[in-house]
């Protein structure tokens, strides 16, 4: 095994020891969509009055419609507690041990993007087992189509939240950035209404939703759970995750990055 092989799988070690560890991640990750589901949805649906039906071209149910939102809200989470940790281990002196160690910059800080999202994929399962149990179920390929875009969806969003963490120099001033991108990006998205209700309430409102990144994360897996492939959302996806991955390793990097001028 070369040097970047074992570098990657100490990275993806320590990440899933944290997560074993760290029962109460695993349940709070677990919890969220799960009121939301349980709870609000019935509410929701009927204060809407939603009759879902694009892009399956039959009816479904609101709790089947909001499932795929609030996966993303999973992934969404657990990047942001990623960059959490990213935060913390640079006050330990962690971090810098890792980024001083004789491999490339770039590919340490994506194997620790990846070890997160290793991570959300592993939670994602898990609401969607309880999903099923609890009655909301998608084809069985499905299950298997939605990988490469829980991966793609989770590496946009560990993205976002690594560019967070170059940019914040105290632990405690993260808890108020993470409300900040938190929860406008998940409530003007398709996670819980979809786009065309979205413009009838508000034209400006529709076009915010669609130029969200969130909204195309989300867009993504959804279609991914019915065997179809949204090749405009995988685009955005894409292109929002090579652009924060830039940023980031821009921000990491000591010569020139946010990191350097904040120090001085």
């Amino acid at each position: 095994m070369s040097a970047y092989l074992r570098a990657m799988a100490a990275i993806l070690g320590r990440e899933a020891l944290r997560f074993v560890t760290q029962r109460e991640r695993f349940l709070a990750a677990l919890v969220r969509p799960l009121v939301w589901l349980l709870v609000f949805a019935a509410g929701f649906r009927a204060a809407l009055g939603l009759s879902i039906t694009p892009p399956y071209q039959t009816y479904i149910t609101y709790e089947v419609y909001i499932v795929p939102g609030l996966i993303a809200m999973i992934q969404l989470f657990n990047a942001m507690q990623s960059a959490l940790s990213l935060v913390y281990d640079r006050e330990m002196g962690s971090m810098r041990l890792l980024l001083t160690a004789p491999l490339p910059r770039w590919w340490l800080l994506f194997s620790k993007l990846l070890a997160g999202v290793f991570v959300s994929i592993l939670q994602v399962y898990a609401f969607l087992a309880i999903a099923w149990i609890y009655g909301i179920t998608f084809p069985p390929m499905g299950y298997v189509m939605a990988l490469p875009a829980l991966l793609a969806s989770g590496l946009m969003l560990g993205a976002v939240g690594l560019f967070l963490a170059s940019t914040i120099r105290q632990l405690e001033n993260f808890a108020g950035v993470m409300n900040f991108v938190i929860f406008p990006v998940f409530f003007l998205s398709t996670a819980l209404y979809p786009l065309w209700r979205m413009a009838e309430s508000s034209r400006l409102l529709r076009d915010i939703c669609a130029w969200n990144p969130f909204t195309h994360a989300v867009e993504v897996i959804r279609f991914a759970l019915y065997l179809r492939l949204n090749i405009e959302a995988l685009g955005w996806v894409t292109l929002t995750f090579a652009l924060f991955l830039a940023l980031a390793l821009w921000g990491f990097d000591p010569a020139r990055g946010i990191m350097n001028r904040k120090a001085h």
